[in-house]
């Protein structure tokens, strides 16, 4: 198996990457255990991509049960430098309606207990967080979604819940006095996992509902919600497609070297087995 350049990450409603060349499935056992699902892995658009389904081929597991540290790991194990995540959403917002493809630039937790960090057991670091995701990806996301003629809305603030169940009318309308755009639940794991391995990370937020604070929303029909969710997946592969072609091969961003001045234990305080479980993160810092 070659290299893999291009991680992508399918939501609800995107469980796997047609037009796929020469594809592979690959499992991976990672210090964390399973991920998801197998990658596929094979060339799109010219690049060698790796696709995983974040909830695994049919949906099988919640945005609680979700593995997050062995997904992000085993994007990292491959080889892959960037990832791009799709990722269904409720709009807090009138002007997103269903459909709008959101390209967050923050993030805001009301998730609990979920383990967001590979460090720990002896190891101690702390990224920077202040910007979340990968700007130049983003703006490889925006340019992609306005060639693919997908209505679009560059920044905003995803705000991740629990979940299994939606909001409450309560916690909806506060998010929307907070002032917050979409919301999901599962992006912003991702997103630390991926600054930590090193990764740039974007994810289009693809805008289903209005969640329920909208006046309209009891009219909102489970028939209606899966139509956008088709017609937002199809438009994730349009717009996956533009994106590929506009990822220049080498990165000019600080993605690459986020845990640089990251790392706080003194060296000879890290415990060889926390060094070797962590070493293709932290190995060439350690060295």
């Amino acid at each position: 198996m070659s290299h893999v350049e291009i991680g992508v990450i399918g939501g609800s409603g995107l469980y796997s990457l047609p037009g796929v060349k020469d594809s592979e499935e690959v499992r991976l056992d990672t210090p964390w255990g399973e991920p998801s699902d197998a990658y596929v892995v094979g060339t799109l658009a010219g690049r060698r991509v790796g696709f995983l389904a974040r909830h695994g081929r049919g949906h099988r597991i919640l945005p609680s049960e979700l593995n997050f540290r062995a997904n992000i790991y085993g994007f990292k194990m491959l080889g892959v430098e960037r990832i791009l995540s799709f990722s269904a959403c409720g709009s807090l917002r009138e002007d997103l309606p269903p459909s709008t493809f959101v390209l967050p630039d923050q993030f805001f937790d009301r998730t609990r207990g979920r383990v967001s960090t590979f460090f720990g057991e002896g190891l101690v670091a702390h990224i920077s967080f202040a910007d979340p995701v990968c700007a130049g990806l983003v703006g490889v996301l925006e340019a992609a979604c306005r060639a693919a003629e997908v209505p679009l809305k560059r920044g905003g603030t995803y705000v991740c819940m629990e979940g299994p169940a939606f909001s409450t009318k309560a916690e909806s309308h506060a998010y929307r006095t907070w002032g917050m755009d979409v919301i999901g639940m599962t992006n912003l794991q991702e997103a630390k996992l991926a600054r930590e391995a090193e990764i740039c990370y974007a994810t289009a937020a693809m805008v289903t509902d209005y969640d329920c604070w909208h006046p309209g929303h009891d009219a909102v029909t489970v028939e209606q919600v899966v139509g956008n969710l088709l017609k937002n997946s199809e438009n994730a592969n349009k717009v996956l497609l533009a994106a590929l072609g506009r990822i220049p091969a080498e990165r000019a961003c600080r993605c690459g070297s986020a845990l640089a001045d990251a790392i706080i234990t003194a060296r000879d305080k890290i415990p060889p087995e926390t060094r070797q479980k962590l070493d293709l993160l932290v190995g060439k810092y350690l060295a």
